[in-house]
């Protein structure tokens, strides 16, 4: 369990959906399936249960190969090797009991380094893998990292640049046999500058290359006689036609396609989104389709029919590795659960049949941490809390328990109690970083900013190198209006694991002098923050010869005319030649040492589009009550307020409201009383270029902390904002008015959950704004 993170992105919630025939394959088959996803840090156990399939995620460290042989799995991640096997008697110990029916349990890990770990697979009983940044294939033993057996012939050195992105592996007859690699080349980062179509398939044996001009092959397979591949820069399931030596596609599939896996006559496709990286720019995939897929979809490969499939939404958008699981319709993996592994036993017949187990009635304490930790991740806190509770009542210096009772109790707001948890654990481990970090975060969370401060210092202390604390404390010190260590410290978002980082192979830009390069400026977190900060661009533009920015296609329209901007691209079209060094737009207040004294106020520095939006201006003259003022709302970010918590405003007469809320919420319009009108905008607003004009036809824009307050702000449109008591750093501390945008206002709540106050006093603000319309 991790520790509480103020003010920090959310995780997206790991959504899928399915066809009803996948549940009937995976019954029908006996079978399960395990995906990992290294971009979300998760590995997926995919299983049927009752109509419907159940996604399981287990945490690990990205993980991307899978190879599983009879009752044993490896699962490469981050800079090491797990061996799991699979131990039936932990299966009856999950619950609910009696479901499971096979539990992939950690045996041993192997620590390889930062290797980049791709395909893997075993043969017979050795383990192979393909090591990328060292473009070989290798195999382990007890005394070294790795040992490579194999390279590309035109691989002339062990060299950790990846020289040729080796990633697929393919066995026949028991022994390696395939690989494919993104490049035919021998230099550092080589294969980057033809990756759409410099792809190869090489023969082990013969080291004959197979086949070129492959855009980003992955995957191969040796499979009912016939040697497959992915075929991932076009989304193609493609198998290698033996006469002819030519490539077939069987099926074309709505994805980046990686990960690949048989059974019986089908095949089961990993097919990914392909993330904002410069690493998927130019491939045919982006030029072709639009809406790309991350999912596993299940082809008939007798005729390339899609008999099923398993969609992720939200969180998860890549996919690496697809392996079935056969004989297992139910089973699990254990990831580093140290609790559940440490009362799991495998043992020779022989000592078992010597050994005495405890009475039923005896209780561990490790029993009841172990089911906390399960409770806590299915969302059940209060019964987290008292599990946490029983194991300590059974071993009071359990520490582990302690601090994730302080943990659930901050995440609950019952903070006294919180900080009574943790204080004892500090007082039991003086170098506890994980709970000094807590420990500032509630502080921070109940407005005592230098309290907070103190504990994120001493969490650093303990753990210089610890990014969430310094991240935390970065934002505490902004909120305080402290910039010149604030931004340096926020700089620690970047090595956070909620932030996915934008790794193409040129360098961050630090501040040095780029005049004579092109400088790349790529967005992080979300809209708001796309608007609040896109007005560093011209300063930035100043610093280099030309300046490119790379933000999601809903904001170009809006973005597009910003000063500065030579080109403007989405993530997945950027050519990578275009840019020299790269810097997050975030980083910018940073680099231009940003203090409250010189912040980039003018405004507004965003145009609004004029061309086409003749009707959305005509539907909001038409709606406009006579003698009114016009006045937008927005409340649904967040879970600030409720619309029903306007009433106080809504009922004041001479307004017209319209909602300025992007995605539908025009069933809760509709909870208002039957003399209250609130116009629906959101059919009108696709993006947010139509967004700006509507809110530039408006008298006053009323929201909580959302994109259309910023965009109000940058648009120099009056804008009233409604905060929580303990509001996010940008809007400092006890000020009504923000450095940031000039034409706004905040409101804050003087206690939390209190918007009576808020509204009341907004109540009486807006008649100023009739008399000046009025007087106007």
């Amino acid at each position: 369990m991790t520790s509480l993170n103020p003010s920090s992105p959310q995780q997206e919630p790991l959504l899928s959906i399915h066809s009803d025939s996948l549940t009937e394959i995976l019954k029908q088959m006996g079978i399960s399936l395990v995906v990992s996803t290294y971009q979300a840090g998760k590995l997926i156990v995919v299983r049927s249960e009752q109509n419907y399939v159940n996604t399981h995620f287990k945490m690990f460290p990205k993980p991307m190969g899978i190879a599983v042989k009879n009752n044993r799995m490896a699962l490469g991640v981050k800079s090491s090797i797990w061996e799991l096997h699979n131990n039936p008697s932990a299966a009856s110990h999950l619950e609910p009991q009696g479901k499971h029916d096979g539990c992939f349990v950690p045996r041993n890990v192997h620590f390889t380094g930062d290797i980049d770990i791709h395909e893997m697979a075993w043969c017979a009983q050795e383990l192979w893998f393909v090591n990328t940044r060292f473009s070989c294939l290798c195999t382990l033993e007890k005394e070294y990292s790795f040992v490579p057996r194999w390279k590309p012939p035109f691989i002339t050195a062990y060299d950790l640049r990846d020289r040729c992105h080796l990633n697929g592996l393919g066995i026949r007859d028991e022994k390696p046999r395939y690989v494919t690699a993104l490049g035919e080349t021998d230099q550092p980062n080589g294969w980057r500058g033809n990756k759409a179509n410099g792809g190869i398939l090489i023969d082990i044996e013969t080291n004959q290359i197979l086949l070129r001009g492959l855009s980003m092959p992955h995957s191969p397979r040796w499979y009912d006689h016939r040697l497959w591949l992915l075929e991932s820069g076009h989304g193609g399931l493609c198998y290698l036609d033996n006469n002819s030596g030519k490539l077939i596609t069987i099926a074309k599939l709505p994805g980046f396609t990686r990960g690949l896996d048989f059974y019986g006559n089908l095949a089961f496709v990993g097919l990914s989104q392909i993330r904002e990286s410069a690493v998927f720019a130019g491939l045919p995939l982006t030029q072709t389709l639009e809406q790309r897929i991350c999912g596993v979809w299940v082809v008939d490969i007798r005729n390339g029919n899609i008999l099923a499939f398993l969609k992720f939404e939200e969180a998860v958008q890549e996919i690496f590795a697809v392996s079935v699981l056969p004989n297992m319709v139910f089973p699990d993996v254990i990831d580093a659960d140290l609790e559940f592994i440490g009362m799991n036993y495998v043992l020779p017949d022989e000592a078992i049949n010597q050994t005495e187990m405890p009475s039923s009635d005896w209780q561990f304490a490790e029993t009841y941490f172990a089911k906390g930790n399960q409770l806590y991740t299915q969302g059940k806190l209060q019964e987290a809390i008292a599990s946490f509770e029983k194991c300590l009542e059974l071993d009071s210096s359990y520490l582990p328990a302690r601090f994730n009772l302080g943990v659930i109790l901050g995440n609950l707001g019952q903070y006294s109690q919180a900080i009574e948890q943790l204080e004892q654990v500090i007082q039991a481990e003086a170098r506890h970083a994980e709970a000094y970090n807590s420990l500032g975060f509630i502080y921070s969370q109940q407005r005592q900013l230098d309290r907070a401060i103190t504990y994120y210092r001493q969490a650093i202390n303990v753990a210089p190198k610890f990014a969430q604390a310094h991240y935390n404390l970065g934002m505490t010190l902004l909120q305080l209006g402290e910039y010149q260590e604030g931004w340096k410290e926020y700089e620690w978002r970047l090595q956070t694991p909620q932030f996915m980082a934008f790794d193409p192979p040129q360098c961050r830009w630090q501040g040095e002098d780029i005049s004579d390069k092109n400088l790349l400026v790529h967005t992080e977190q979300g809209v708001k923050e796309i608007i609040q900060f896109i007005r560093y661009l011209p300063l930035a533009a100043e610093k280099c010869q030309k300046l490119i920015l790379v933000v999601p296609a809903n904001l170009i329209p809006l973005l597009e005319k910003v000063e500065g901007i030579a080109l403007i691209y989405t993530a997945q079209d950027i050519p990578l030649k275009s840019f020299d060094p790269y810097i997050s737009l975030m980083s910018l207040p940073h680099i231009f040492s940003t203090t409250l004294d010189n912040i980039p106020h003018q405004v507004p520095y965003l145009t609004v589009p004029r061309e086409g939006k003749e009707q959305l201006l005509t539907f909001i003259a038409n709606q406009k009550k006579p003698k009114s003022v016009k006045v937008g709302l927005v409340w649904t970010v967040n879970n600030v307020c409720r619309l029903e918590d306007f009433l106080p405003i809504l009922q004041l007469p001479h307004i017209t409201f319209y909602s300025l809320e992007m995605g539908d919420c025009s069933q809760e319009i509709k909870t208002l009383p039957p003399d209250i009108q609130v116009i629906d905008l959101s059919p009108h607003l696709p993006d947010y270029g139509n967004l700006a004009v509507a809110i530039n036809q408006l008298d006053l824009v009323i929201s909580v902390d959302s994109p259309v307050a910023h965009l109000a702000g940058a648009l120099n449109q009056k804008v009233w904002t409604v905060l929580p008591y303990n509001s996010d750093w940008r809007w400092l501390l006890d000020r009504n008015d923000s450095p940031w945008y000039p034409s706004m206002e905040l409101f804050r709540q003087p206690q939390p959950q209190d918007l009576h106050s808020v509204f009341t006093i907004m109540s009486v603000d807006i008649l100023t704004v009739l008399r000046y319309a009025k007087e106007r």
